[in-house]
């Protein structure tokens, strides 16, 4: 559990950075000139270079000790927060948050396989939900406090602290991660790992990733000013709200852990089922705070609570060639999230407004009901086991 401990850390720090700047929108972009529109472009760029970078970093490492690799990775997060809380302008900030992404992406995609690894095959689905809920918890504790440490003392002082945390997560792995951490995964060659990735499972689990961020990212990148805005809370309540959406998350990543490892397939597609219907809630609630709030809340345990079967499902269906198909999963997630951020910014210039985003994500999350059950159907009917480990078999 110590190991999962040190892998959790340094994921809560990772989570933190990637998700504060929502909280701080509306900051940033006023510190470096820019509107929130094009601010959320900061997403997007995160996204991309976790989505491209990631993946091609994991290849270029794969030979590379797995506790080694975890611990530089963590120390050039902790660079790339300082460097951020420095930059001068909208353009070096974009290019910065892209370099710590990279990071970001070979992190989780290397924790994954090492924590699976760590613990017998009927936990695996609960080992990925340590690590997400690294993310999550970055959601009830780092964000609000992010965004509250933005509101008090601008957003600089946000990245600073989140450099801090990177500090803690190196200092974690050291002392914690076992120096045979990811040993029993055998690099597989190239076109092995590249193979994998046509079995249905795989590609169509990346196809989830995509849709799952259209419904999450699409409204939480501008989530501060739709609550401003559209449902008129105070600027105060806003990390409060965070917070919140931040323990329905915490709650739902464990929640989808256990049901990864009792009914993988039936409950993943009656949440994707729910999260559609939630998407269409807030819409219809969003100019009134009360039942806003509660349908956030319910929103982020369902965003996070989907993600840990589809991560199990990745896993498991790649254990022969791991390397690549584990990075492929923090990249599909944001890609996922860089287009997202995207079409929010488009719809929002477009004059569509805020309450039109989670429509938007409705709409992804009822493709993925119907991704998803054509996947389930085209497993049973093929009756194929999923693949031993590289090293066993």
């Amino acid at each position: 559990m110590l190991p999962l401990i040190a892998l959790f850390i340094a994921a809560f720090a990772f989570g933190t950075t990637e998700f504060v700047i929502a909280g701080v929108l509306p900051q940033v972009a006023g510190g470096l000139g820019v509107s929130i529109p094009t601010a959320g472009y900061l997403v997007s760029g995160y996204a991309c270079g976790i989505a491209v970078g990631g993946p091609l970093l994991a290849l270029a490492t794969k030979t590379i000790s797995r506790k080694t690799l975890l611990i530089g990775l963590a120390i050039a997060f902790t660079i790339g927060q300082a460097a951020c809380a420095l930059a001068p302008d909208f353009t070096s900030m974009l290019l910065l948050r892209i370099a710590v992404a990279v990071a970001h992406g070979a992190y989780f995609g290397v924790a994954m396989v090492v924590a699976v690894g760590l613990v017998p095959e009927d936990k695996r689905g609960m080992a990925v939900a340590v690590i997400l809920s690294g993310l999550t918890v970055s959601n009830v504790i780092g964000v609000p406090a992010g965004t509250a440490i933005g509101n008090l003392w601008g957003w600089r002082a946000t990245f600073w602290v989140i450099g801090a945390l990177g500090v803690a997560a190196i200092a974690a792995m050291l002392a914690l991660l076992p120096r045979t951490a990811g040993s029993s995964n055998s690099p597989a060659s190239l076109s092995h790992e590249v193979r994998v990735l046509g079995r249905q499972q795989v590609w169509t689990s990346l196809i989830l990733m995509l849709m799952l961020m259209i419904g999450q990212f699409g409204l939480f990148t501008y989530i501060t000013p739709t609550l401003l805005e559209v449902t008129g809370l105070d600027e105060s309540l806003v990390p409060w709200v965070l917070l919140l959406n931040g323990v329905g998350a915490t709650i739902g990543v464990f929640l989808g852990g256990k049901l990864a490892d009792w009914k993988l397939m039936p409950s993943l597609i009656t949440m994707l089922l729910l999260q559609a219907l939630v998407l269409g809630v807030i819409n219809a609630v969003s100019p009134y705070p009360v039942p806003m709030v509660v349908a956030i809340v319910i929103w982020g345990g369902l965003n996070f609570a989907i993600g840990a079967p589809i991560q199990t499902r990745i896993l498991a269906w790649t254990a022969d060639a791991s390397n690549l198909a584990s990075s492929l999963i923090p990249s599909g997630f944001n890609v996922g999230i860089a287009l997202a951020a995207s079409l929010g910014a488009a719809m929002l210039n477009a004059g569509y407004g805020y309450r039109s985003l989670p429509v938007a994500g409705a709409l992804a999350m009822l493709v993925a009901v119907a991704v998803a059950v054509a996947s389930q159907v085209w497993e049973g009917r093929s009756r194929v086991a999923p693949p031993l480990p590289a090293a066993a078999e």
